[in-house]
C-alpha cells in the first residue's frame, strides 16, 4: 500500500458518511470493485462468509451488513436498482479477512482495516471511559440530593436506607437486591456495585435516581412504605422502557473494570498535563 505523504487509500476515497457525519459505510458494489472483483456475484460469496464470521464473534450483523439498493444508469436517461450491502468498518475488515488473498490490493486492505478497527476500538474505549466517569460522578451526586428527598419521607436510619434503595434496585433489576447483584457481577467484599457498571447500567440507574428524586418530592411522599413504593415503581418503569427499546436487561450488562482504577489514570494525567504546562511556563 501506498505510504506516501498525502496518499489517500482507495478504500477510504470510496467512504461515504450519513448525513450528519457521524456514521461511516461503504456500498459493497464499491468495494467489491475497488478489491478487483469482476462480477459482483463472487463478491457476494464474501460477505456470506463475513457475516457468519460476524455471527460468530457475537455482534449483531444487521449492525454491520445493512441490505439495501444501489441505482445504476442502463442508457441515457433509464435506470435501474440492484441490490446492494451498506458495510460497516468491521465489515469491511471481515470481507477483507474472507476475500481472495492472491490479490495485492486484498493484502493492502488487510492491513489497513485492521490498523483501522483497533484505532476505532481505542477510541469507543476512551469514550466508554469518559462516560462512565461523568455518569458515575453525576450519580454519587444525584444519590445524595434522592437521600435527601428519601428523608424528608421518613427514611432516616441507615438500615431504612438500605432497604429503601433495595426496592429500587428490586425494581430496575427484575427482583434482585444490592446483594444478589454483587453477587452476580462477581464482585469481591468492599467492591461497590456502582464502580463496576459500563456506561449504559450507569445510565440506567442514573435515570432511576433521578426520576425517585423528582416524584418523592412531586408527590409529597411523608411515609417509608411510600417512598420504597415509588423507588420499587420508578426502577420497574426504567426497566420497561429499556425493555421496549430492546435493550440488554440491566443484571445481563456485563461488569466493568473498577472507575477507581479509571479515575486515578485520569488524576494521574491531569497531574503530569499540570506539570509540563508548569515546566513549560518556567523556561
Amino acid at each position: 500500500m501506498d505510504n506516501a505523504p498525502g496518499h489517500i487509500s482507495p478504500f477510504e476515497e470510496i467512504k461515504q458518511t450519513g448525513p450528519d457525519g457521524s456514521a461511516e459505510f461503504w456500498s459493497a458494489h464499491d468495494f467489491a470493485q475497488v478489491l478487483g472483483y469482476s462480477k459482483y456475484q463472487s463478491f457476494e460469496n464474501v460477505i456470506q462468509k463475513a457475516k457468519l464470521a460476524c455471527f460468530n464473534s457475537g455482534h449483531e450483523v444487521t449492525d454491520h451488513f445493512a441490505d439495501t439498493g444501489k441505482v445504476i444508469n442502463i442508457g441515457k436517461t433509464a435506470t435501474r436498482v440492484i441490490p446492494d450491502v451498506l458495510l460497516s468498518r468491521y465489515a469491511c475488515y471481515l470481507c477483507i479477512q474472507n476475500a481472495d488473498p492472491n490479490k495485492k490490493i486484498v493484502a493492502d486492505g488487510q492491513t489497513y482495516f485492521a490498523v483501522q478497527t483497533r484505532i476505532q476500538e481505542i477510541q469507543e474505549a476512551e469514550l466508554e471511559e469518559e462516560r462512565r466517569l461523568q455518569l458515575r460522578s453525576d450519580l454519587r451526586h444525584h444519590n445524595a440530593k434522592l437521600a435527601d428527598a428519601a428523608k424528608g419521607a421518613g427514611v432516616i436510619e441507615p438500615i431504612d436506607y438500605a432497604i429503601f434503595q433495595n426496592h429500587g434496585y428490586m425494581g430496575l433489576y427484575n427482583g434482585l437486591k444490592h446483594a444478589d447483584i454483587h453477587k452476580r457481577k462477581g464482585l469481591k467484599k468492599g467492591q461497590e456495585i456502582l464502580d463496576h457498571m459500563g456506561s449504559a447500567e450507569l445510565a440506567a440507574n442514573y435515570f432511576r435516581a433521578t426520576q425517585t428524586e423528582q416524584k418523592l418530592r412531586r408527590d409529597g411522599v411523608k411515609t417509608k412504605a411510600g417512598a420504597n413504593l415509588v423507588h420499587l415503581q420508578v426502577g420497574k418503569t426504567v426497566r420497561k422502557a429499556i425493555e421496549e427499546l430492546g435493550g440488554i436487561m440491566p443484571e445481563d450488562l456485563p461488569t466493568a473494570e473498577s472507575i477507581k482504577k479509571l479515575e486515578a489514570k485520569r488524576d494521574k494525567q491531569l497531574k503530569a498535563g499540570q506539570e509540563k504546562t508548569g515546566g513549560e511556563d518556567q523556561k
